[in-house]
């Protein structure tokens, strides 16, 4: 009996499966306070590890970048801020089950005017913990490579 030959899969033939494309605008950054220490969250990644990072959120409706992310640091760490600067744009690309997602997240230093670091008024309780961390030990203790570079590039700027 003759075996059924079945052609390989190739980039090509896989075109037929492609994801539709979202688009995501999230704002946050760097806050500050007096001691030269900046408020950072730990949440769980996608897959399940906790990770330490920036506090950040999506736009909503009618805000502006930086609007978003004063509420966010605060929904996040409890923690009143005022934008100072804007740092830079992180712009990336991940994949879900049912899209893919191109994702721009502003970033913003940030000056504490307020507040109490707390992960208690998180209204989506992403935010597991928040720790204050002195500016100089951000990269050994941010999980993501993109953020840890919005640390350089502010300290490159800004830090004499």
């Amino acid at each position: 009996m003759a075996r059924k030959q079945t052609q390989p899969s190739t980039f090509a033939s896989l075109d037929t499966y492609e994801l539709p494309v979202v688009r995501e605008y999230s704002a946050g950054g760097l806050i500050f306070d007096d001691q030269d220490r900046v408020a950072i969250i730990a949440r769980h990644s996608r897959s399940g590890h906790l990770e330490w990072c920036l506090p950040k959120g999506h736009i909503e409706k009618g805000e502006t970048p930086e609007q978003t992310a004063v509420r966010e640091v605060h929904e996040e760490t409890g923690i009143l801020g005022e934008v100072i600067t804007s740092i830079a744009t992180i712009d990336y690309w991940f994949t879900g089950t049912t899209q893919r997602v191109h994702k721009l997240v502003h970033h913003y230093a940030l000056r504490m005017i307020g507040g109490e670091l707390t992960v208690e008024g998180d209204p989506d309780h992403e935010a597991e913990d928040a720790i204050w961390v002195r500016f100089d030990d951000l990269n050994d203790v941010l999980s993501y490579p993109n953020e840890r570079r919005i640390a350089w590039l502010y300290a490159r700027k800004h830090k004499k």
